[in-house]
């Protein structure tokens, strides 16, 4: 049997074993793997309450782009020290509740491959469909799963996905969910994206709501250097996670049989860090099979680490104010949203 290395994993496990009261966690499932099995970890800081906004931070969904989950790992190691000595940030979490999946995805990093062991593409194995015409390949496809970008067989499910599904499903209970999902390997700049993958043509529900969202953002921070827009920009594709997440949380039919008196207001971001920039830097990296997706030199990995935590804090706080600033949302918002955007 080949010995895998999942440090990731070891120092998830490792923080959790030391971290204060206020952070939870659970297994969602265990994935059988090379005759052991990998869990995957949910873990929350401060509790659920109905009238609670939730904030979600996920990585790991391809096994290759470390990053992500090394980013949140970082935070969530911050965090930790700081809820030990600073009581007003404890007690921010009697406003919000903070939910994190590090790694979705460990059978596929442990390999070093985008896919899970079984070769499908998470984001690419929700049961939705491009509305418009995918992006050849790159959108999703069944031909082979051989080929990048596998889908999985048509009605199937495969375990991860499913987990995550039902997971981020029983936080529409909350009466705001802001998610992000972290990722690597496209484009110089860091962009935060959000739905439609699906559709060019059609904006989400709450389009006004993510232009106030990035907004508020840019407003704050006017010295970052993030894109916000739409994923549909670059690529439409299949069988993308957070469309069907977004579509589900608008489904009365759905959220009434989950008990849920009115649809959340669900606002699902996945942030694509940069890494052609690291490329550019380092040419040689592209030598090692996960060099187009994770930066290699130490001081540019520390720089990557830290270089998000602005944006974490300030989507932790925009979930803990989310009931001041979503009444100032106005008609202002979707027209120039729509003007901006498409």
């Amino acid at each position: 049997m080949v010995a895998y290395s999942l440090p990731e994993l070891h120092q998830l496990e490792l923080l959790l074993r030391s971290a204060p009261e206020l952070v939870q966690s659970k297994v969602l499932g265990l994935i059988d793997f090379q005759q052991q099995q990998l869990p995957i970890y949910a873990v929350t800081v401060g509790l659920a309450a109905p009238h609670k906004p939730v904030l979600l931070l996920t990585a790991g969904v391809h096994g290759l782009e470390r990053i992500g989950t090394q980013v949140l790992l970082a935070f969530l190691e911050g965090l930790c020290s700081r809820l030990q000595w600073d009581p007003n940030f404890a007690a921010l979490f009697d406003k919000v509740q903070l939910c994190l999946l590090p790694l979705i995805n460990p059978s596929g990093m442990a390999l070093g491959w985008r896919s899970n062991q079984h070769h499908v593409d998470l984001m690419r194995n929700a049961p939705i469909d491009c509305t418009e015409k995918a992006a050849w390949l790159l959108g999703g496809q069944r031909y082979s799963k051989r080929l990048p970008w596998y889908r999985g067989l048509a009605g199937e499910l495969q375990q991860e996905t499913g987990w995550v599904i039902a997971y981020v499903q029983q936080l529409f209970k909350a009466p705001f969910v802001l998610a992000l999902d972290c990722h690597s390997g496209f484009g110089r700049t860091d962009r935060l994206w959000f739905p439609y993958a699906k559709s060019a043509l059609q904006p989400i529900a709450h389009l006004a709501q993510m232009h106030r969202l990035r907004e508020l953002f840019f407003q704050t921070y006017p010295q970052q250097n993030y894109i916000f827009e739409p994923q549909s920009r670059h690529y439409l594709c299949h069988g993308d996670l957070w469309d069907y997440l977004y579509d589900l949380s608008q489904q009365p039919s759905v959220i009434n049989g989950a008990g849920i008196a009115d649809a959340p207001t669900f606002l699902p971001l996945t942030l694509e860090m940069g890494s052609w920039n690291w490329v550019r830097k380092n040419p040689f990296q592209l030598l090692r099979s996960h060099g187009l997706f994770h930066p290699v030199k130490p001081h540019r990995i520390k720089r990557v680490l830290r270089s998000h935590l602005i944006l974490f804090d300030f989507l932790l706080h925009a979930t803990a104010a989310a009931p001041d600033w979503l009444s100032s949302v106005s008609s202002r918002n979707a027209s120039e949203a729509g003007e901006l955007w498409y």
